[in-house]
């Protein structure tokens, strides 16, 4: 963490509506400052609602330092040609098991791509989970605050909770905070409100579903994790 700045997350795209400003459309991204270098979380579905977002929320795309790719699905990595076009210098973090074609095409437009295996560290306070994995592969952030780790997830493929529990095992440390797609969506009531207890088993302490969670796991979320909730859409800035 750079101690001379507040850790500022700003999310770019969602399908969730926060700032009636931003263009909701089905994906997600985030933007984060605050740390030794400035991270892109994934980059959405379509690479034009991504940068016009971006310019409404003021980020200016040639300030990114790196990207980080969750999983190899479009509608989290779509829009990373468009950006490429206006920072191709960027430093790309992709999970090894992505194709060789998207990596070399990456490279080609002059980005600096890294493979992520293993758990490591990004630059000082954030790292990746490294490849967890599951019916859908799938890497995690991870930034360790004063206040505990937050961790961002992308659709949470591989279960959320047991991303929760892998983290767990990585850091042994609290969990301030997880927010991103949960993959909940379709779950009933019983097994919503049962997560939600494994949640509270590992200490987290605030939650924002988002993206792929679905209506009814923010809802039970919400009810259950009450002023600990975090409402998630597009346009929505948390500062820790």
């Amino acid at each position: 963490m750079n101690n001379n700045q507040q850790l500022q997350i700003k999310i770019v795209y969602d399908n969730n509506p926060f700032d009636k400003n931003l263009e909701q459309d089905w994906g997600f991204s985030c933007y984060m400052t605050g740390l030794e270098k400035t991270i892109l979380f994934d980059t959405g579905k379509n690479g034009d609602i991504l940068l016009s977002n971006m310019g409404k929320l003021g980020i200016n795309p040639e300030e990114i330092d790196l990207v980080f790719l969750s999983h190899f699905h479009k509608d989290h990595t779509n829009g990373l040609d468009t950006l490429l076009r206006y920072n191709p210098g960027i430093e790309v973090w992709i999970p090894e098991f992505f194709p060789s074609d998207f990596r070399q095409a990456v490279k080609a437009k002059g980005a600096a791509v890294k493979n992520v295996y293993s758990s490591k560290m990004i630059c000082a306070g954030a790292y990746t989970s490294g490849v967890i994995p599951g019916w859908i592969e799938e890497q995690s952030l991870i930034l360790d605050t004063p206040k505990g780790l937050i961790l961002i997830t992308g659709c949470a493929h591989p279960r959320v909770v047991k991303i929760i529990s892998t983290v767990k095992e990585l850091f042994h440390k609290n969990i301030y905070m997880i927010f991103g797609g949960f993959h909940l969506s379709g779950f009933t009531a019983e097994e919503l409100k049962e997560i939600i207890v494994r949640f509270r088993a590992y200490g987290v302490q605030k939650v924002g579903p988002c993206h792929c969670s679905g209506d009814k796991c923010r809802q039970i979320f919400a009810d259950e994790y009450k002023d600990d909730f975090i409402e998630i859409g597009a346009g929505k800035e948390i500062k820790v």
